[in-house]
């Protein structure tokens, strides 16, 4: 028994430093880019276009982001993209928990046929080939001209599965509540207000964190709808115009210090956010 017991501890271990190493490595090829990226920053561009497999600079040049701050126009670009982000977080939000209570607690026709279609969008991505449409139908409803039509469209790209996710999670709040706010003379839009977002509130700071992400990356949608016009532009377009802001060679290093600048805004989001974010990927996993 003692001898069954060792062999099986050993296996335990053994199991448990593979995946350790697994995660080790997963961990560094996620974290390298962004090490890179801010490395990079402080670098010199001849020392970027060198290249090597040393990220870190010979000496640090924080003019790099100085020239970044005043040749990205930061103060607008970020504006814009708070805007395109609590844009993208509110509306997700709205729709997401509305149409997931009314799924799991609303009974109409055509109700599962509905539900299967939304799910089965979940594995479609047309990506980019729906950018052109969508920016042919702005123009023609005179819609083009705004910030508020790439926040319509990017908020419109993910509410799927974030319809998934809480119908999943009405599914665990047990009806019995519903009945009891009913004898109380509450109706089906009371109960949703005063009962379900409450209770929502865990997968709903994860859906709008993401969502909040999700927006403030958003790189296609806002370069194709603010082509013509540098003031709509997000930080995420405007960085990347960094590239040319050299004489002759890419700019790398400005880019790299604008890239890094924008990175802040949403790890802070993160970092605040945090808590409730573990929380609300975690709830519904262990049931009471």
């Amino acid at each position: 028994m003692e001898e069954t017991r060792a062999v099986y501890s050993r296996t335990q271990r053994f199991v448990r430093g593979i995946i350790f190493l697994f995660l080790v490595f997963v961990a560094v090829l996620v974290l390298y880019p962004i090490v890179y990226i801010v490395l990079g920053s402080f670098k010199e561009n001849s020392e970027l276009l060198r290249g090597g497999a040393n990220p870190i600079p010979s000496h640090y040049v924080i003019q790099n982001y100085i020239q970044a701050w005043r040749q990205a126009n930061f103060a607008a670009y970020t504006q814009n993209s708070l805007f395109i982000s609590l844009g993208v977080m509110v509306i997700t939000l709205v729709v997401c928990s509305m149409a997931g209570y009314v799924f799991d607690r609303k009974k109409f026709r055509g109700k599962e046929v509905l539900y299967g279609l939304f799910i089965a969008f979940m594995f479609v991505n047309v990506g980019s080939v729906a950018l052109r449409p969508l920016f042919e139908l702005s123009v023609a409803l005179h819609m083009n001209t705004s910030l508020f039509t790439v926040v319509l469209i990017s908020a419109g790209m993910s509410q799927a599965t974030n319809i998934f996710l809480v119908r999943g999670y009405m599914a665990s709040i047990p009806r019995e509540i519903d009945e009891a706010a009913k004898i109380d003379g509450c109706s089906f839009f009371g109960i949703y207000w005063r009962i379900a977002l409450p209770l929502l509130k865990p997968v709903l700071a994860t859906i709008g964190l993401l969502s909040f992400r999700q927006g403030w990356n958003e790189y296609i949608l806002p370069l194709v709808f603010t082509i013509s016009n540098d003031g709509m532009r997000p930080l995420t377009v405007g960085v990347t115009m960094l590239k040319n802001a050299g004489d002759g060679a890419a700019a790398w290093n400005i880019m790299f210090a604008g890239s890094t600048i924008s990175i802040l805004p949403i790890l802070i989001v993160y970092l605040f956010a945090s808590k409730y974010f573990m929380k609300g990927m975690t709830s519904g996993a262990v049931k009471g």
